[in-house]
C-alpha cells in the first residue's frame, strides 16, 4: 500500500493516510474481517468502527455469508430500534434468508419488521421454527435458557455491558462484535463504584472486558466514513479517535446545501456559515444558568426551523432533494432539555426530532443542532465531560451541523480539570472527555457568523 503523507493529530500520534481510494480501503478491511470469519480459529472478531462507517451493512453481509454456510446464526442487538432496522435491512439485503425476531410477548411488530417476506415474530426460541438466523435484543437473549448457536454477530457492542454479554455468552460458540468505540459508554442508574478496577467490571463495554481477557483476538478497523462529509470526518477524527483516525468516503465537492431563501437574521447568519463550511456556531453571552436554558432552547429550535423555512436543497452523491423535517435533528444531554426545546418549535416544524445523545445514537440526518452539554453550567461534571456524549451530538449529519452554547466554556474547562478519582486496575480512556471538548472548541471558534 503506497504511502502519501503523515498527519499528526493533537496528542501527537501518527495517522497514516493512503493513495487508496475510500471505497477499496473499506472492501479491504470488510473482505479481512470475512475471511477471518471463515478461517480464524479464535472464539472471537471484533471490528471498530467510526460514526457512518456501515456498521449495519457489514452487520447484515456477514449475516448473509455466515448463513450461507448452512449453519444457524443469532444476532444480538442493544435496543429494539436497532433489531428492527437490522431486520428490515436483511430484507432488502436477502429477501428469502428466513429470520426470526425474538420479542416480548407484548410486542407489536413495526412497518419495518412487517416488510420482511420471510420474517416471524416470537416471545420464545421454539415458536420460530429454527430459522437461519435470530435476532433480537441483549436483554431478550438474556432469557433464553436452551439451545446453542454456532455464530453470534453483536452489534453496537460498545454499548452492551459486559455483564450482559456474560449473560448470553453460553448460547454461542464464536460471535463477530461490531461497535463505535468513540460513542456513549454504557451506564446504570445504580451505585457501580464497588466493581471499579475490576478486570470484570459490568459497567465496562463487553468489547472492553472481553480484549482484557483475550488480547489476542484479531480487532479490524473500518477506515471510512459514509456519512460524515469532508468537512466533519478530519475535526471528528482529531478531536474523539486520535489513534485511529478515519476519512470521508466523500470529498469537498461531493456535497453541499444551499437555501432558496436569503438570509434576515443572525440566525440564518450561522446556518448560512453551517451550509458553506460543514459547521456552524450560535454562540449565546457568557451566564450561569439553569439546565434548562429556555434562551438557548429557543434558538436550538428557531435555528432548526428557520432551516426548514429557508427551503434548503440538499446535493449529495445520493442525488438532490429538499431539506424536509425528518432530515433535522436537534440534540441535548437532558430529557428536560428536549421537552424545553420542543416546547419552542413552530407548529411548521413539529416533525423535527429532538432527542437525547443516547436515543440519537446510531441515526442519521442532513443537518443538526446541538445544545452544547457544558452550555451555561457552572461545573464540568464526568457525565457533561464524557467525549462520547458530545462525539454522538457532532456525528449525526451527512451536511452540517450547528452547535448551541454560551460563551465561556473553554474557560470553564480551565477552571475545571477533572477531580474525578484515579483507579487502580482502570485502563485510561481515550480521548479524554477534557482534551476532545476543547478540540472541537478550537474549531468551532472558526464557525462564528
Amino acid at each position: 500500500m503506497k504511502i502519501l503523507d503523515s498527519a499528526v493529530t493533537g496528542y501527537g500520534a501518527p495517522v497514516t493516510l493512503s493513495l487508496e481510494t475510500p471505497g477499496s480501503a473499506a472492501t479491504r478491511v470488510v473482505d479481512a474481517v470475512l475471511r477471518d470469519l471463515a478461517t480464524t480459529e479464535h472464539r472471537g472478531v471484533v471490528v471498530d468502527s467510526p460514526p457512518g462507517a456501515g456498521k449495519s451493512t457489514l452487520v447484515v453481509r456477514a449475516a448473509g455469508v455466515l448463513a450461507a454456510t448452512g449453519e444457524s446464526l443469532m444476532i444480538v442487538a442493544q435496543t429494539n430500534e436497532q433489531v428492527d432496522d437490522l431486520i428490515a435491512r436483511l430484507g432488502v439485503a436477502s429477501p428469502t434468508l428466513s429470520v426470526g425476531r425474538l420479542s416480548a410477548v407484548d410486542y407489536a411488530a413495526t412497518d419495518r419488521v412487517r416488510s420482511h417476506p420471510s420474517c416471524r415474530v416470537g416471545a420464545k426460541v421454539a415458536e420460530l421454527g429454527g430459522p437461519p438466523v435470530t435476532i433480537g435484543t441483549a436483554a431478550k437473549w438474556a432469557t433464553v435458557t436452551e439451545g446453542t448457536w454456532p455464530w453470534a454477530i453483536v452489534d453496537e457492542a460498545y454499548q452492551m455491558r459486559s455483564d450482559a454479554l456474560l449473560r448470553v455468552a453460553p448460547r454461542f460458540d464464536r460471535a463477530l462484535f461490531v461497535g463505535d468505540p468513540g460513542q456513549l459508554d454504557p451506564f446504570s442508574t445504580v451505585e457501580v463504584d464497588r466493581w471499579t478496577g475490576l478486570s470484570w467490571d459490568p459497567m465496562q463495554s463487553a468489547v472492553a472486558v472481553l480484549l482484557r481477557h483475550n488480547p489476542q483476538l484479531p480487532v479490524h478497523r473500518l477506515p471510512v466514513s459514509w456519512r460524515l462529509p469532508a468537512s466533519a470526518a478530519p475535526v471528528v477524527a482529531a478531536a474523539f479517535y486520535p489513534f485511529t483516525g478515519f476519512r470521508s468516503g466523500t470529498g469537498p465537492a461531493d456535497r453541499s446545501l444551499a437555501f432558496t431563501s436569503s438570509a434576515t437574521s443572525d440566525l440564518d447568519a450561522v446556518l448560512d456559515v453551517a451550509a458553506a463550511t460543514g459547521w456552524g456556531l450560535h454562540e449565546l453571552p457568557a451566564r450561569f444558568t439553569v439546565r434548562t436554558d429556555a434562551e438557548a432552547a429557543a434558538a436550538c429550535a428557531l435555528i432548526a426551523a428557520r432551516a426548514l423555512s429557508r427551503g434548503a436543497v440538499a446535493v449529495s452523491e445520493a442525488g438532490e432533494a429538499p431539506l424536509t423535517a425528518d432530515r433535522i435533528a436537534i440534540g441535548a444531554a437532558h430529557r428536560d432539555q428536549v421537552a424545553a426545546i420542543r416546547a419552542f418549535l413552530p407548529d411548521h416544524a413539529k416533525d423535527i426530532t429532538v432527542d437525547t445523545a443516547n436515543r440519537l445514537q446510531g441515526r442519521e440526518y442532513d443537518l443538526t443542532v446541538v445544545l452544547h452539554p457544558l452550555s451555561g453550567r457552572r461545573d464540568a461534571t464526568a457525565f457533561h465531560l464524557e467525549s462520547g456524549r458530545l462525539c454522538v451530538l457532532t456525528s449525526r449529519h451527512r451536511h452540517a451541523c450547528v452547535v448551541v452554547a454560551r460563551a465561556g466554556i473553554a474557560e470553564l474547562l480551565d477552571a475545571h480539570p477533572s477531580t474525578e478519582p484515579v483507579h487502580l486496575g482502570v485502563p485510561v480512556k481515550f480521548p479524554d472527555g477534557w482534551e476532545a471538548n476543547q478540540s472541537m472548541l478550537a474549531h468551532l471558534s472558526q464557525s462564528r457568523p
